[in-house]
C-alpha cells in the first residue's frame, strides 16, 4: 500500500445555527462536527464509527463540501477544497464521490439506468453517445450487473442492485477517493456481505481509497485498515483496526465494542452499560463530551477538554486517562 497522504483534514468545524426570538435572529448553534482532524492514506480504508448523530454523516458530506465548513482545511492531495471556488470544486468532484445511504431515493425514478450513469459523465464534458454508452455498459459490468439492465429504471431492481446501481454511478468519473455514507445499513444482512467484497474487489482494481462510514463495528472491521471513533461531533479514537478492536483505549470505544455480539455462542465478554443523558450538539459539555456517561469519569474530564494523545504511532486517544 502507498503510504503518501491523500486526505488531510485538519481542525474541521460544521456548526448549524439555530434561530429563535421575534427576529428570527441566530441564537445558538448545533456543534455537528466540532474540531476533528485525521488523515486518510492513499490506497487505504478509513472508518468512521459513532451512534446515530455523533456527525459520522455531516462530516462526510463538509469534506465533500455538499455541506460548507464553518472553519478548518479540507487538504485533497495538498490542495484546501475549503477554499475553492464553486466551479473549482466541481471540477474536484471527478477525483471524489460519495455513495450514499439509502439506495431507493439516491436513483431518479424518471430516468433510465443509462440516463442515471451518462448523467456525471454529460456534467463533466462528455458528449460521444457511442463513448458514454460504453462506459456506462462497462461500468455495470464491473459493479456486477448486465448491460440489459441499463434500459430499466430503478423501481425494477433489489435494494442490493440499486446499490450496485449508485456504486457504478461513483466510479463512472474514475475517482481517487470515495466516501461511503452508510452504504449497506439499508440492506440484508445476506446482501451486505456482497456489497462489501464488491467494494474491496473494485478498491483493488481501481486503487480506491475509501472514507467508509457507518455505525456498525462488524462492517467496521471488516473492510477497514484503520478507525476513527467519533463522539458528540468529537474524535475520541483514532487506531489501526487491530489494535482498536484488541485494545480499545478510551471508555466510550470499550463500550460500543462490549455491544458488538460474539460468533461464538460459549464465549463472554462483560456488557458496558452506559448511564447519563447524551448530552445536546447544541450545548456540548465544556469539558471532554463523553463525561456525563463514562464510567471512569474524573474531576478534571468535567471542566477541561482533553487533548489527542498518540499513545503509539498507530494510535491516538482523546481521554485524560492517558496524560
Amino acid at each position: 500500500m502507498n503510504q503518501e497522504t491523500i486526505l488531510e483534514v485538519q481542525n474541521l468545524k460544521k456548526y448549524f445555527e439555530i434561530h429563535g426570538g421575534l427576529r428570527n435572529k441566530v441564537v445558538g448553534h448545533v456543534k455537528a462536527v466540532d474540531d476533528i482532524s485525521f488523515s486518510v492514506k492513499r490506497g487505504e480504508t478509513l472508518g468512521i464509527v459513532g451512534e446515530s448523530g455523533c456527525g459520522k454523516s455531516t462530516a462526510g458530506r463538509t469534506i465533500l463540501r455538499l455541506l460548507e465548513p464553518t472553519s478548518g482545511q479540507v487538504l485533497f492531495e495538498g490542495s484546501d477544497l475549503a477554499k475553492k471556488s464553486r466551479e473549482q470544486m466541481r471540477k474536484k468532484r471527478q477525483e471524489i464521490q460519495m455513495v450514499f445511504q439509502d439506495p431507493y431515493s439516491t436513483l431518479n425514478p424518471r430516468l433510465t439506468i443509462e440516463e442515471i450513469l451518462a448523467e456525471p459523465l454529460r456534467a463533466h464534458g462528455l458528449t460521444d453517445k457511442a463513448m458514454i454508452k460504453n462506459k456506462v455498459y462497462e461500468i455495470l459490468e464491473v459493479c456486477g450487473l448486465s448491460p440489459e439492465h441499463a434500459r430499466r429504471y430503478s423501481h425494477e431492481f433489489s435494494g442490493g442492485q440499486r446499490q450496485r446501481i449508485g456504486i457504478a454511478r461513483s466510479l463512472i468519473l474514475q475517482p481517487k477517493l470515495v466516501i461511503a455514507d452508510e452504504p449497506v445499513s439499508a440492506l440484508d444482512v445476506s446482501i451486505q456481505s456482497q456489497i462489501l467484497n464488491l467494494l474491496q474487489e473494485l478498491q483493488e482494481k481501481f486503487s480506491l481509497t475509501y472514507l467508509f462510514i457507518s455505525h456498525d463495528l462488524s462492517v467496521i472491521r471488516h473492510i477497514s485498515n484503520r478507525v476513527a471513533v467519533l463522539y458528540l461531533g468529537r474524535l475520541a479514537e483514532l487506531a489501526s483496526v487491530d489494535e482498536l478492536y484488541q485494545d480499545p483505549l478510551h471508555p466510550y470505544t470499550q463500550a460500543l465494542l462490549s455491544a458488538v455480539p460474539l460468533a461464538n455462542p460459549l464465549a463472554k465478554r462483560e456488557r458496558i452499560i452506559l448511564r447519563g443523558d447524551v448530552p445536546s450538539p447544541a450545548n456540548p459539555p465544556i469539558g471532554c463530551a463523553f463525561a456525563t456517561r463514562c464510567p471512569k469519569v474524573i474531576e478534571v474530564c468535567k471542566t477541561v477538554r482533553p487533548e489527542t494523545i498518540l499513545v503509539s504511532a498507530t494510535h491516538q486517544v482523546a481521554c485524560h486517562l492517558y496524560r
